[in-house]
């Protein structure tokens, strides 16, 4: 047996704001909060299913240097130039991490300046 991704945690000075991000972008719900402010957004059945959740958790102060982990996304109903246009509407940004242009995925920033990237290949809805 081996162990599988359950959550990602993601440091933050808005988990709300964050919160609402991203789960419009994956389509989560808020699962818990926090006394500090800090969330749990997951899939629909919670904690433990397929999908790994997203712990947004409070930080008065950004940490310093680049985000050692990031989120890796891809579209389920529709192609990557759609889920682009759908990503930049909701308030992501194009992130410059030294990409060449030729890679078959962008990179993004949340409204928070979190780096992700949005991969081609289209996944089926669990």
């Amino acid at each position: 047996m081996a162990s599988r991704i359950s959550e990602l945690v993601l440091g933050c000075r808005d988990p709300e704001a964050l919160a609402r991000f991203w789960c419009e972008v994956l389509d989560f719900v808020v699962l818990g909060r926090e006394d500090d402010g800090s969330m749990e957004i997951g899939p629909r059945e919670g904690f433990g299913g397929a999908q790994p959740t997203l712990f947004l958790s409070r930080r008065d102060r950004p940490e310093p240097g680049l985000t050692r982990l990031h989120i890796d996304v891809n579209a389920t109903d529709r192609d990557q130039d759609a889920e682009l246009e759908r990503l930049l509407a909701l308030g992501a940004r194009p992130a410059d991490i030294g990409q060449t242009g030729e890679e078959s995925w962008h990179v993004l920033a949340d409204p928070e300046g979190n780096v992700f990237c949005l991969l081609r290949r289209r996944l089926a809805p669990l």
